[in-house]
């Protein structure tokens, strides 16, 4: 049977009709993928450079802010996540992607040349970083003193024993009366009927092999040693002689400061009398509307103390602008105080922690430089030998300083 013609025309413009849909469709979704790139690239007519367009992750978002990469100690977390620190950064035209990493970690062990910025806890790691890029700078936002939380009772059998001294509720250690007591192997019962405990008077703290804020506490140890022995200061080998049993007889160590504050706050006195921490750890959890301080819990400062100065290494242009405006933004400087951290350039912890109604924190009475990173490394490798079989090598974790 023949086929009439006009169904075989019909048929024939059918198929004509198909491939030219094929074709527009190519077209459009061809479309759709170059708008997408562009997009990705930081937008039409966007800003240049390593910072790209964002409002979450990285390569999507809002026209206007651009997006900036870079490797934090992990402490800066919760300021960074602070919707109010959020919204700041995006009202100058910023918006921060981070991953967290421990300050010797960033130092030495990430690649810096693709990040716009890193920002270790430590005036050392921050030299050690600059070292490596050319043409980076640093600024210095904020910072915050060691000190040791501990606890009521414990406060007044060291004030007892002229360890510790009182003024006005806030409480001083002198470390070079913490050394002798801590040398002489006494235990807390010896002290008193208040707290019997077995242990030994010890400041607890993290792995010197992982933690930077056990390498703060190890600076403090290595300058009261320098003190008592003018003409062994830079002998390494006797400071770390000398240092060692403050770290060796704690028996297990935790890898992230957050490990023995997080038992502070959690076990109690018997579990943690003395632990060395960040004051911002302590202030920032007196100031966290979820706060665990109870009214027994007591900050010690350190006589002398060292100060954990957290330094944002600027790398490409966009990173360098955020070092400079977390430092002199005074709102995001406020901000800092309000995670108990002590302003740099402006704003004040006392008036934050007063607007909440909380003492403010004394004066740290005096301070002391770190070792510089090279002699760092060396008093930490000396002294991490000396744990032996008493605890593995712990793995690169994520540390709070």
């Amino acid at each position: 049977m023949s086929v009439p013609s006009s169904a075989s025309s019909t048929s024939n413009g059918t198929k004509r009709g198909g491939r030219g849909l094929t074709i527009l469709l190519g077209v459009v979704l061809l479309c759709v993928v170059a708008a997408a790139v562009i997009l990705g690239r930081g937008g039409f007519g966007g800003a240049g450079g390593s910072g790209e367009q964002a409002d979450g992750p990285r390569g999507f978002g809002k026209p206007g802010v651009t997006q900036v990469q870079g490797v934090i100690g992990s402490e800066k977390r919760g300021y960074f996540e602070d919707p109010d620190v959020v919204k700041r950064l995006e009202e100058l035209g910023y918006r921060v992607s981070f991953s967290t990493a421990g300050s010797r970690q960033i130092a030495t062990g990430i690649d810096i040349a693709a990040q716009d910025f890193v920002f270790p806890s430590s005036a050392p790691a921050t030299q050690k970083v600059r070292e490596q890029v050319s043409g980076a700078n640093a600024e210095f936002p904020f910072f915050s003193p060691m000190a040791v939380a501990s606890w009521q009772t414990i406060a007044d059998i060291l004030v007892e024993q002229g360890v510790v001294t009182e003024n006005n509720g806030s409480y001083v250690l002198d470390v070079a009366k913490y050394v002798d007591l801590a040398q002489s192997g006494t235990r807390w019962r010896e002290l008193s009927d208040a707290f019997p405990s077995p242990r030994n008077v010890q400041i607890r703290s993290t792995d010197i092999r992982t933690s930077n804020s056990a390498a703060m506490y190890l600076s403090i140890l290595a300058w009261e040693f320098q003190q008592r022995d003018p003409a062994r200061a830079d002998d390494v080998g006797y400071l770390v002689e000398e240092i060692s049993p403050f770290f060796t007889g704690q028996g297990y160590s935790e890898s992230s400061s957050s490990g023995p504050f997080s038992e502070y706050l959690s076990q109690g006195m018997g579990a943690a009398p003395m632990v060395m921490v960040y004051e911002a750890q302590y202030i920032g959890e007196q100031m966290s509307p979820t706060s665990r301080i109870r009214d027994d819990m007591v900050l010690f400062q350190l006589s002398p103390t060292v100060l954990a100065n957290h330094g944002i290494v600027g790398i490409s242009p966009e990173g360098k602008e955020l070092a400079r405006l977390l430092t002199t933004d005074p709102e995001l400087q406020q901000l800092a105080a309000r995670h108990g951290f002590r302003p740099a350039t402006s704003g004040s912890l006392a008036d934050e922690m007063a607007m909440q109604g909380l003492q403010p924190p004394a004066d740290y009475v005096n301070s002391i430089d770190p070792p510089n990173y090279d002699r760092l490394e060396q008093l930490i490798d000396g002294v991490g030998m000396r744990y032996g079989t008493l605890a593995p090598q712990p793995k690169h974790e994520e540390e709070e300083q």
